[in-house]
């Protein structure tokens, strides 16, 4: 989720989700030349087979629950299919009110006052046309994660001693995806933008049948064959807790990791194809591309390009090492981040808003700011933990704890625990404001992302505490502040 959840980094955590795949360029080629200086790596020897016993302790049963345990966790499988519902049917041309219309409808369903034509038109608002499109959309990434051409890259060491190998090739998969979708749209007459555009709420639909069939898929997965490593927060033995939360840490086909494909493929791909689209609808539409829109892709295409750029990063993210791919990752990569996070775009195809200069300027520095918070503080952080001594970052105040992580108490990450979350959030509204003040709709964004990067915030710190005990209470007494200097 961005997400659509687009998930969690301290002063010392790697970032994660949205905001793990954000990283430095400076770290990137910091990570190349490193890689140029050592030897390359003789290949991964296979491990000897582990025993019942040796799995059973690799896989020990979960004790702690989070997000509510088994009823949040049901209350997330039910509610969150039900607001990309929502935001699909309530929303458009004639209105943006979700809350309103679903209000409405689920009143009448209650009240008995409901007609069987309603019931007949919900369970046949999906079509085989909208469920093939996206279908193909998914296979196609598949077909150019698997065929194309990329870096062959290992994991980080998983509990069983095990690396897993990686082949980075999400930039080259986006380029290729993108002249093929303009040579096909060349021939078909802009048939898919409009297509999309049309069969938005058809194709929500589908990508919540397909979030479910692959969630389902890998939960029967973990349990059939061969042993397998199992993430340590959801091995609880509750069904609908394992399901949501995800049990097998790495579930994969072959050498074809399906958790690594869909962090990053599915739903940033089809979030800018969906925001394509949008632009492409206004233009035909109005005959022009007004300045909010061409703001609101060009944000949001930057956030994507660079986290295909860094696509290495996301391996030392907290999804990919620790989380399993249940529900919570399949949904919010293959529904949430597509469907929810083209929002802003979907609004101003069906109300275009000119912006003044003024207005132009200010969210252009809204941006930028954010965006300088959010980089440079990570440029900081990722400096520092791999070259202590640059000059940059070499008088950096920290705080190095029982386990040998230094806590880095002065410079951006003085000011506050997560300052990154603080730029990242400021961006979230930079791409909310061009949708003007029309609706609150367009903004459901940047609200439930400011409330997510709390709730990551706390849990972060949670764990934190008890990973580093005293040494987290100094630190925190160093650096008061969660987010927002002087404030929170």
């Amino acid at each position: 989720m961005a997400r659509s959840t687009r998930r969690k980094p301290t002063a010392e955590s790697n970032a994660t989700a949205s905001t793990s795949r954000r990283v430095t360029r400076s770290q990137s080629k910091a990570m190349k030349q490193q890689e140029k200086q050592q030897p390359k790596e003789t290949p991964v020897q296979p491990l000897p087979p582990l025993t019942a016993a040796e799995w059973k302790k690799l896989n020990p049963k979960t004790e702690h629950y989070e997000f509510g345990g088994p009823v949040g966790a049901f209350a997330m499988i039910t509610l969150l299919p039900i607001v990309v519902l929502a935001f699909a049917f309530g929303c458009d041309s004639s209105g943006y009110d979700p809350l309103q219309r679903s209000y409405a409808f689920f009143s009448d369903l209650i009240k008995g006052k409901f007609s069987w034509d309603i019931i007949l038109s919900l369970v046949t608002s999906w079509n085989i046309s909208a469920l093939f499109w996206y279908i193909m959309f998914i296979a196609q990434l598949v077909t150019f994660a698997i065929a194309m051409p990329g870096d062959t890259v290992q994991g980080t060491k998983l509990r069983d001693g095990s690396r897993l190998t990686y082949k980075l090739n999400g930039l080259q998969s986006a380029q290729t995806l993108f002249m093929v979708s303009m040579m096909a749209n060349r021939g078909l007459g802009y048939r898919t933008p409009l297509y999309v555009h049309d069969n938005f709420a058809h194709l929500a639909v589908a990508s919540i049948i397909i979030a479910f069939a692959v969630s389902i898929g890998v939960y029967i997965k973990s349990f059939v064959g061969k042993p397998r490593l199992l993430a340590l927060g959801g091995n609880t033995g509750n069904t609908i807790y394992d399901f949501m939360v995800g049990r097998e840490l790495n579930p994969r086909i072959g050498q074809f990791d399906i958790k690594f494909f869909t962090e990053l493929r599915p739903g940033l791909l089809g979030w800018m194809v969906i925001n394509i689209c949008m632009g492409i609808k206004q233009y035909l539409t109005l005959g022009r591309v007004t300045n909010s829109m061409v703001m609101v892709l060009a944000f949001q295409a930057l956030y994507v390009l660079d986290a295909l750029y860094n696509e290495s990063s996301i391996l030392t993210t907290m999804d990919i090492t620790t989380d399993g791919f249940g529900f919570m990752l399949a949904f919010g990569n293959l529904c949430w981040v597509p469907m929810m996070y083209s929002l802003q775009a979907r609004y101003l195809t069906d109300f275009p808003v000119d912006l003044s200069i003024p207005a132009v300027i200010g969210i252009l520095a809204l941006q930028c700011t954010g965006f300088y918070i959010f980089r440079s503080a990570n440029a900081q952080k990722d400096n520092f933990r791999q070259n202590p001594n640059d000059p940059a970052v070499r008088d950096l105040k920290y705080i190095e704890t029982s386990k040998g992580s230094k806590l880095i108490t002065s410079g951006w990450w003085g000011k506050a625990r997560h300052i990154n979350y603080l730029g990242d959030w400021l961006m979230s509204v930079a791409w909310c404001l061009p949708c003007g003040f029309g609706s609150v709709i367009p903004y459901f964004y940047c609200i439930y992302f400011g409330i997510l990067l709390i709730h990551r915030e706390r849990r972060d710190d949670d764990k934190c505490r008890k990973k580093y005990g005293k040494d987290w209470d100094k630190y925190c007494s160093i650096v008061k502040y969660r987010i927002i200097p002087g404030v929170y």
